[in-house]
């Protein structure tokens, strides 16, 4: 009987830490993602990031599956998004296409990282709404990872620009309904 009782408690536990579970996983795929771009396994540091952002598409669901939405959840998420996709997708866009700009090729990474923070501060202290107050940094660092296939279409300073673009999206205040 008592072996039943912790069994019970222990699934009941495991439960309750699912969608955390799975945004440390993010995390880690994150951090897996920024110690292979920076090791030049690039394309090991792509495929990290797209299962960072597969974890992250669900981690959310789960939690409201479950009915364990948290305030510990929702600062967790966004700590796991700002590696997994603002530094991961700028230090990987960085090592192969802006380092050969010096300190402007810095500048562009450390803005487009930087707006990637003051919008996940910025969605982290609103009230849920239905919408997202600028690009999601989630989308921005997808685009930006993406754009690792058009790596011989378009010369390296398309990529300054294209971390600039992202970064003023992520700040801009036009809306996008949460789908």
């Amino acid at each position: 009987m008592i072996f039943i009782e912790r069994m019970d408690q222990n699934l009941k536990k495991l439960k309750s830490q699912t969608a955390n579970m799975l945004t440390i996983g993010n995390m880690a795929f994150g951090g897996a993602a920024l110690m292979a771009a920076m090791n030049g396994a690039y394309s090991f540091s792509v495929l990290f990031i797209f299962i960072a952002a597969f974890l992250d598409r669900f981690d959310g669901i789960v939690a409201r599956k479950l009915n364990q939405e948290s305030a510990l959840g929702k600062q967790l998420d966004s700590m796991s998004d700002i590696i997994s996709f603002g530094v991961a997708p700028a230090i990987l866009i960085y090592e192969l296409a802006l380092a050969d700009f010096g300190i402007a090729g810095m500048v562009f990474t450390v803005i487009y990282i930087s707006s990637g923070a003051f919008r996940l501060a910025r969605f982290n202290i609103s009230e849920s709404n239905g919408y997202f107050t600028g690009l999601p940094i989630t989308a921005a660092g997808t685009v930006l990872t993406l754009s690792y296939f058009g790596l011989y279409l378009f010369p390296s300073v398309f990529y300054m620009f294209l971390m600039l673009i992202c970064s003023l999206l992520m700040i801009s205040t036009f809306t996008l309904k949460k789908v």
